[in-house]
């Protein structure tokens, strides 16, 4: 909390003390009311916008350089997914009454390593006070080899659809979360429960995956709402259907522990959303070069199913052929 007895810095005591060190060359030093950034030759920018809000996206007693790594990570995904390489990004912050210097202190730091470990700097933004909860929203601007960046909505029939990584984990770990004490979390291991949250609390990006993605894939996006819902977003774009095997889909052994204490955590695992994995279509013939690619990158890539005509919702079968049916495809905030 802060301390009302002391006073808070000026905006401008702010941006020099904590934001002007994490300044790329493209912010000028965060001296001028913009930032300058020319492309390279032969390159189009991307750009990407999320914001994460307390009480919303993240929990307001999380660690403060964890939700800076989650405001950078999901837009990182977002460029990811594009086959894009991260430039730059603008960072607006509106601080809720009651922060402090400390908190601040350490959301720069987690905001000056997650920015360093992805190669993308700060280039501007603003800092204001929130009338309420504290928001955290980022644009982050990428490149892509002009004409190459990988689209949502390009599918076509007979594609393979493929995921990185794997799936659930950050669900499951909001769920211990919202209610440490439940029966399934007590029934697993520490590193369990550990590996669940730090996937919730810590998104990775899978920016080493955006080459092989320009090179072999046909559609992308990342799966920030659910693998379910985010499918169907993909193909409503393309005006086409899906079949995936449920069995194909990846899970770690954390989220494998875990639906072995409760098996309906299933639903939550593919539906409830924080993955930001990558979800693609390829050309069956592109399909081993793709995976190659993305062994070579060390990201994972599982085949989970085909896309198909008409614009029915995806059918996700079970081991003996049925279908499974889910009461909600998505994290929606409408």
């Amino acid at each position: 909390m802060a301390r009302p007895d002391l006073p808070r810095p000026t905006e401008d005591e702010l941006i020099a003390r904590y934001f002007a060190p994490l300044a790329g060359e493209g912010g000028l030093s965060l001296r001028d009311d913009a930032a300058l950034l020319t492309p390279r030759p032969g390159h189009d920018l991307v750009l990407t916008t999320d914001a994460v809000v307390a009480g919303v996206h993240y929990f307001p007693d999380d660690p403060p350089a964890s939700i800076a790594c989650k405001a950078l990570g999901v837009n990182l995904s977002d460029l990811a997914a594009k086959g894009a390489e991260p430039r730059g990004f603008l960072l607006t912050l509106a601080l809720a009454e009651d922060w402090d210097e400390r908190w601040l202190a350490e959301f720069c730091t987690g905001l000056s390593e997650a920015a360093a470990l992805a190669s993308c700097p700060l280039l501007g933004g603003d800092t204001v006070r929130a009338a309420g909860s504290t928001l955290v929203g980022i644009t982050a601007l990428g490149e892509v080899p002009s004409g190459t960046m990988v689209r949502r909505a390009a599918a076509q029939v007979g594609d393979r659809l493929l995921v990185s990584g794997s799936i659930g984990d950050a669900a499951l770990g909001l769920k211990l979360r919202q209610k440490p004490a439940a029966a399934w979390g007590e029934a697993v291991s520490f590193p369990v429960r550990a590996a669940l949250v730090d996937r919730y609390l810590h998104p990775r990006a899978r920016l080493a995956l955006a080459p092989a993605l320009r090179a072999h894939a046909r559609a992308a996006m990342d799966v920030s709402d659910g693998l379910v819902g985010d499918l169907a977003k993909m193909m409503r774009a393309a005006d086409l259907s899906a079949e995936v095997e449920i069995e194909r889909v990846p899970l770690s052994e954390a989220a494998r522990a875990a639906l072995a204490a409760k098996p309906d955590l299933l639903d939550t695992a593919l539906t409830g959303g924080d993955d930001y994995e990558i979800l693609c279509a390829a050309d069956p013939a592109a399909v081993p070069a793709l995976r190659e690619a993305a062994e070579r990158a060390g990201v994972p890539l599982t085949e989970i199913g085909t896309v198909t005509e008409g614009g029915a919702p995806p059918v996700f079968r079970t081991r003996d052929g049925g279908t499974r049916r889910f009461r909600s495809g998505s994290f929606s905030h409408f």
